[in-house]
């Protein structure tokens, strides 16, 4: 079995051991990282999340197999550096201001990064302006905005409300999601997207950027 398979195996199956040492190889091997990632680690999480969505996968497999991944990118992202590999976009996640809560935006973090994705995690509690200094910083092309407090809703719509008054607005994409939001509420704060969990976040997310 050739390495893409292995590593496609490894990651469907969320054998992290087994992703790291197919990466290992790739790494002494010479191998090239961009192909290993995209004939191997993208498709496996594009059948993870396509499981999820069919409930076949649930939270815990959706776990593992992001984690396995992961750790195969960590290896890989060195050599994708000195290669110039191509990446499918460049993405900022955050759960916005006053929320604290972060699995949902975790998971959506792995799903990316496992299709292709430079993602750059703010982590939680997220202030516009820490937003706004992302697009700044970073260049992304696309802001991810999570809640799962009800309350904490309409810290979204004051990001996109930083961003607009910051001349930036134009530059990203946004997209929107988290437990007590739907998709009348992201048209209502302007949002250009809404993901009701991981695996429709990397739909939305390649449609936004046309990635």
């Amino acid at each position: 079995m050739e390495q893409f398979e292995r590593i496609y195996e490894a990651i469907l199956k969320g054998d992290n051991a087994g992703a790291v040492d197919v990466a290992q190889q790739a790494v002494r091997s010479g191998g090239d990282p961009q192909e290993l990632i995209d004939r191997g680690m993208i498709p496996a999480m594009a059948e993870v999340g396509r499981r999820f969505e069919d409930e076949v996968y649930f939270v815990p497999e959706l776990l593992l197999s992001a984690r396995a991944m992961k750790a195969a990118l960590a290896l890989l992202r060195p050599l994708l550096a000195e290669s110039g590999g191509k990446r499918a976009g460049s993405v900022a996640l955050g759960t916005v201001q006053g929320d604290l809560h972060d699995i949902g935006k975790n998971l959506v973090a792995a799903m990316l990064e496992g299709a292709g994705f430079e993602v750059h995690d703010l982590g939680a509690d997220v202030s516009p302006e820490r937003f706004v200094n992302a697009v700044k910083e970073h260049a992304v092309h696309l802001i991810g905005l999570s809640a799962l407090l009800t309350v904490t809703m309409p810290a979204m719509k004051s990001t996109i409300e930083a961003l607009e008054e910051a001349g930036l607005r134009d530059r990203v994409k946004v997209l929107v999601g988290g437990a007590p939001l739907s998709q009348e509420y992201a048209n209502e704060i302007h949002a250009d997207g809404y993901a009701d969990n991981a695996a429709a976040a990397v739909r939305v997310a390649h449609r936004l950027i046309g990635a």
